[in-house]
């Protein structure tokens, strides 16, 4: 069911900071192992120091691309599905480009820390939510999917706290950041057992070494 959220001036969205497209395999979370086109857009005021996509924080050295050429290149390709992700995607008005996606058949799933009101139309909704800047309350109960990323041992409890305002429906990860995987995994997985409402997320394209 697709989740449809009013759009909140954030401009008229009819081009994005782009810094890159490409079409892949999701190697996190519910859908990972489904083929997938990722639309990366530029602009992140959170600041992960484990980030590993530093590059998309400002979106000024990013060209402005319209949203026509951005879902024509996805039409070049098989691709059924696209996943919108950042930076923060949150930041721009998402509604004209989720809207010519879906009116092109294609699902539109993206990927937020939630931090600003979400607009757009989405078939999936991953938050990612991030204790240096929380997500905006409105967003906890539209998420198909809570993705908690593991760097050490407090995030647990903070994971624990976003998923008391999750719906009952939406899925619980785990996930290790991927510099400290060897450090966490064995955590993430005594926790998962003696918790078994949260499952474990892998970063799976990093171990199969594919974008």
């Amino acid at each position: 069911m697709k989740t449809n959220i009013n759009s909140n001036n954030k401009g008229e969205g009819l081009a994005l900071p782009l810094v890159e497209q490409f079409y892949t395999i999701q190697g996190e979370g519910f859908h990972t192992g489904k083929a997938a086109y990722f639309i990366r857009i530029g602009g992140c005021d959170i600041g992960c120091r484990w980030c590993d996509s530093k590059i998309s924080w400002s979106p000024g050295i990013h060209k402005m691309v319209s949203i026509d050429d951005i879902v024509k290149n996805v039409l070049d390709t098989p691709a059924q599905s696209v996943v919108i992700t950042g930076g923060e995607p949150t930041l721009y008005n998402l509604e004209p480009l989720s809207s010519l996606l879906q009116k092109k058949n294609i699902e539109t799933f993206i990927e937020t820390s939630g931090a600003y009101e979400l607009t757009g139309s989405w078939d999936w909704i991953c938050l990612s939510p991030k204790r240096n800047q929380h997500p905006h309350p409105s967003i906890y109960e539209k998420a198909n999917e809570l993705k908690m990323i593991i760097y050490e041992d407090d995030d647990f409890d903070w994971a624990e706290q976003c998923a008391k305002r999750i719906s009952k429906n939406c899925y619980k990860y785990l996930q290790p950041e991927w510099s400290r995987y060897s450090v966490n995994i064995d955590p993430i997985v005594n926790y998962a057992k003696n918790h078994p409402e949260w499952m474990i997320s892998l970063q799976s394209h990093k171990f199969m070494k594919i974008p």
